[in-house]
């Protein structure tokens, strides 16, 4: 399952979540956010039960983006216990975009 987070919902699904937490940065009118749109979905779907995967609309939720100093987008952030862990820009393959979130759950 995917989530939309907002200013609203941040604290409460992300910064309080008992599982980590794939924050997926992006803007309706970015080409590499589209891109990226089906691997998040399908990592949504793999991680099921071991990571929280949404996506947080920067244009409509700007307080949050500047808060977590996103100044390009994409921007991949996974959180844990209430902060980020881990971050990473742009887009990429499948496989690599797996990689970087085994790396942090593995830790």
């Amino acid at each position: 399952m995917e989530y939309t987070f907002t200013t609203e919902n941040f604290e409460t699904e992300v910064l309080q979540s008992d599982i980590p937490v794939l924050v997926d940065f992006y803007a309706q009118w970015c080409p590499p956010c589209k891109m990226m749109a089906p691997i998040v979905e399908k990592t949504a779907e793999e991680f099921d039960g071991r990571l929280k995967v949404g996506k947080l609309d920067t244009d409509a939720n700007i307080q949050i983006a500047q808060q977590y100093r996103v100044a390009s987008i994409p921007t991949f952030m996974i959180f844990q216990g209430g902060k980020a862990v881990s971050s990473w820009l742009g887009a990429s393959s499948s496989a690599e975009f797996k990689a970087k979130i085994e790396q942090v759950l593995a830790q």
